[in-house]
């Protein structure tokens, strides 16, 4: 049995809140060819699309491709927890177009050169060598999000905790995006891997020989499109088989993968060829599950594809099969603080249909249990732990009067069921009642509806969306708001929307006052910066119970070097933009673990949290999920640029408006002056763009004016509304000029981000054309 504590933030020590005055302007060396030299060197960030195999076993060392973009010259490979050790082998990429054309060329001179009888012995090793090269050319376009390949060399120690991993690359770019990497125990096997730079593609067809495997087993693969995997092994009658297969889980969310990821199924056979099972999904969940109890002793094949035959090399699975414990279900999903509480098990392969636990040290939160069956780990299953006293289920007619604050536990047992409770609570007064189900492993689709004594309905919902539930693509608990009637008493009555029921369909309903409170994201979970340079971030705000005052943002024991601009969340916005800057000197280069909090005033109190780093993944070109990571890295790859603000801030924006807005490149903390910005008027043509920015919110054209770079701000009156607030963030770029030498062309470069400007839209108000 095991457990993952929530842990509370207490006050975090805050890095003091940004400001600016007008800058002064000093006399300095010429800055700009330094700034165009090393932005025209800037690496771009190294970005991760799959993991294969994307896990080990215990006491293993294994080698795993990783494949993606801009993986060139990685020279360090970072895994969150300790027990697991990787090294870099190999990294490939496709040949281009060109480096083709020249090969070509190249192959035609040697193959010349030999018909002449003129060929060295080193020279036809060259030739042979170029043709293999050229027949080993992909015979499809990669896709260049993970058309690269780094090979690794990854063990993992005996006693490395099992579990998931965050994996990132780093290059002299910086760090990648985490993707998840599981330490297993038990044996894995696998097909070779598949990669952008390999000519012919694997198909496995009715002809193609299964992978032979012993049970228990942990299966890798990749599905290219049109495969079916198959995999074969010996059963016995009797046992009882639970395959698991873990494919969405391993990478999210795929943007350009309709419908948003590698959606697998799971088909059983028996010696005969004949279909015996299948799965799809499992409940909600779109990795499939099953179980099958095994009628004779024999030979059994299980084939692996995607629902619609599509397939890529980040199509990867991992799917365990033998006798191992699977938790299906547990009743109740959760219990008071404070108290041991016990759980029935529901299941297969289970040592015990009941299990005891222990919250006596009175933490409150959402938690995790597993259990052991023939030394082997179940899966985990998440329940809840609450502060309020905890009721069982009952019906409207027999109910006693309940007070409130309470935890209601029950389940939907049958189909068509309806589950009633009768509530007491103060006239007049606001009542919050929240369905927690789906969001804790249960297959109930929830309605909740209040009622007064009479039947008169107070307050109805089927789906409540709930952003920190990141995974779940069918938000199907319930949640109400209302207002307890004169008389203080209420029903609350809760069914399935499918009409369906069951063991399994099991629920939590928290029925208390409103009490405002507010959950912190921030993206990206790996953030990339130059030093002397500054970089966007952003910070969401999860607020509930209808809070809606600011939030200061700051860094928990950030290291002297990193700062933020514009940290602070507006009253009633739910995210702000603001960057993140880095010093010249004094910063490790070791990636920098991170904590970013916030602060706000609820009622008498300050109430602080720390922010849950997190990656922006798109579902279906569309919908956008903040997946949770285990941590926040800081990687302050080169150096560059920066930019101070030279305006009074925050920027006043009138609607319908011009406020003008200056900034100057800075170095080392000093700042340039008229020969470094004339430098950049001759480069011309310097340009502002917004980083998403608020609707109606855009910047006119860039110059240059004495010392200064300069734009305007432009509101549209019809979009933008007085009282809005919050950071706009400026990235900078411009033309170097033509080189008449080599006569290369005039080339667009950027020259940076300019730290985060807030602002306050205002009414009523005239402004100077320059501050």
């Amino acid at each position: 049995m095991s457990s993952a504590a929530r842990t509370e933030a207490g006050p975090p020590t805050m890095t003091p809140p940004w400001s600016l005055a007008a800058v002064a302007v000093a006399a300095v060396l010429a800055l700009a060819p330094a700034v165009w030299a090393q932005n025209a060197n800037a690496r771009p960030s190294p970005r991760i699309g799959y993991i294969y195999p994307a896990g080990g076993k215990q006491g293993t060392t294994i080698t795993v491709s990783v494949g993606g973009q801009n993986l060139a010259s990685v020279n360090a490979v970072h895994l969150f927890g300790l027990g697991v050790r990787a090294r870099v082998v190999n990294y490939e990429r496709p040949m281009t177009q060109k480096e083709l054309n020249d090969l070509r060329e190249k192959v035609a001179q040697l193959q010349e050169k030999r018909s002449k009888g003129k060929l060295t012995a080193a020279e036809q090793k060259t030739l042979n060598e170029a043709r293999a090269k050229m027949a080993g050319r992909p015979n499809r376009p990669p896709n260049p999000a993970i058309a690269e390949t780094v090979t690794l060399e990854v063990t993992v120690l005996a006693d490395a905790a099992l579990g998931e991993r965050d994996l990132r690359l780093q290059t002299p770019g910086g760090l990648s995006n985490p993707l998840m990497f599981t330490v297993g125990e038990l044996p894995e096997f696998g097909a070779p891997v598949v990669n952008g730079t390999m000519f012919t593609q694997r198909t496995r067809d009715a002809k193609s020989p299964p992978l032979t495997v012993t049970l228990p087993a942990l299966v890798n693969g990749q599905i290219m499109p049109g495969e079916v995997d198959r995999v074969r092994f010996t059963a016995q009658k009797g046992q009882r088989l639970t395959v698991v297969a873990s494919a969405r889980a391993l990478i999210p969310f795929l943007a350009d993968a309709v419908p948003g990821w590698f959606q697998a199924t799971i088909a059983l056979f028996n010696a005969k060829g004949r279909e015996i099972a299948y799965a799809d999904d499992y409940r909600y969940n779109p990795d499939p599950v099953l179980g099958y109890d095994v009628p004779e002793d024999g030979e059994y094949t299980l084939e692996i594809k995607d629902a619609i035959y599509r397939g890529r090399e980040d199509f990867v699975y991992r799917v365990a099969i033998g006798e191992l414990p699977f938790i299906t279900g547990i009743f109740p999903l959760g219990g008071q603080a404070g108290k041991e509480l016990t759980f029935d098990l529901t299941g297969w392969n289970l040592p015990s249909n009941k299990l005891k636990y222990s919250t006596k040290d009175g933490t409150a939160g959402n938690f995790v249990l597993t259990v052991r069956n023939h030394a082997m780990l179940s899966n985990p299953v998440r329940f809840a732990v609450d502060a309020p006293p905890e009721h069982g289920p009952n019906s409207e007619d027999s109910a006693q009067l309940l007070g409130v604050p309470v935890t209601l536990n029950g389940r939907i047992e049958r189909p068509g069921d309806e589950d009633v409770f009768r509530l007491q609570g103060t006239p007049g007064s606001p009542i919050v009642a929240e369905v927690f189900a789906r969001r804790l492993n249960s297959p109930l689709d929830s309605v909740l509806e209040a009622a007064d004594a009479a039947g008169k309905r107070l307050a109805f919902n089927d789906d409540y969306e709930d952003k920190g539930a990141a995974l779940l693509t069918h938000h199907a608990d319930s949640r109400i708001t209302f207002t307890v009637p004169a008389d203080g008493v209420f029903l609350l009555r809760l069914r399935d929307t499918q009409h369906q029921g069951g063991a399994d369909y099991a629920y939590r309903i928290r029925v208390d006052a409103p009490h405002p409170d507010f959950a912190l994201r921030v993206t990206p979970a790996s953030i990339n910066v130059r030093a002397g340079t500054c970089v966007p971030i952003t910070v969401y705000a999860l607020r509930r119970d209808g809070f809606a005052g600011e939030i200061l943002l700051g860094m928990e024991d950030a290291p002297r070097g990193l700062a933020l601009s514009g940290a602070r969340i507006p009253a009633g916005q739910d995210k702000v933009q603001l960057t993140l800057s880095a010093a010249t000197n004094g910063l490790r280069e070791e990636p920098i673990p991170l904590t970013i909090a916030g602060v706000a005033t609820i009622g008498d109190h300050k109430v602080a949290h720390r922010a849950t780093p997190a990656e922006d993944m798109m579902q279906a070109f569309a919908y956008h999920h903040l997946v949770p990571v285990r941590d926040l890295k800081v990687a302050v790859a080169g150096r560059g640029p920066g930019f101070r603000v030279a305006s009074r801030v925050p920027l006043k924006l009138l609607p319908g408006g011009q406020t003008p807005v200056r900034v100057v490149l800075s170095s080392g903390g000093q700042t340039p002056g008229r020969a470094a910005v004339s430098s950049v008027r001759a480069a011309g043509n310097v340009r502002f763009e917004l980083v998403d920015p608020p609707e109606g919110i855009s910047v006119g054209p860039g110059r240059v004016s004495g010392d200064y770079l300069e734009t305007v701000i432009l509101c549209d009156p019809l979009k933008v509304k007085a009282g809005l607030e919050g950071n706009l963030v400026l990235n900078v770029s411009g033309d170097r000029a033509a080189n008449t030498k080599n006569k290369a062309k005039a080339q667009a470069s950027s020259l940076g981000t300019v730290p985060a400007i807030p602002f306050q839209v205002v009414a009523g108000m005239n402004f100077p054309v320059s501050q």
